[in-house]
């Protein structure tokens, strides 16, 4: 199990994930696609490496948009998993055309 980020981990994790924001309790980040069928794309092509991790996101779907929130519910917070899996997100959304 991986050990709770404290709130300097955290700040100095997203340093390194640009576009995330947060703090101890949880990251977040907002991706936009160019249209419904790229961000349910995204979601999809996400969706089988969130499975290989067992680390799965709390996330949402509008339209063109997928918000995201991480946390380590089993560590009350943010842990290297979260971190992890933010660079996954961000490698797959970087695939997908017109993301941002």
């Amino acid at each position: 199990m991986d050990e709770p980020f404290d709130p300097a981990r955290v700040t100095q994790a997203l340093e390194h994930l640009p576009g995330w924001e947060g703090d101890a309790s949880g990251l977040t980040r907002t991706y936009h696609f160019e249209s419904f069928a790229d961000a349910i794309g995204f979601m999809a092509a996400a969706a089988p490496r969130i499975d290989e991790m067992d680390h799965h996101p709390e996330w949402t779907n509008v339209y063109d948009r997928v918000d995201v929130r991480l946390v380590s519910h089993d560590v009350n917070g943010v842990s290297g998993r979260d971190v992890r899996l933010a660079e996954v997100l961000d490698e797959l959304a970087g695939a997908v055309a017109g993301s941002s």
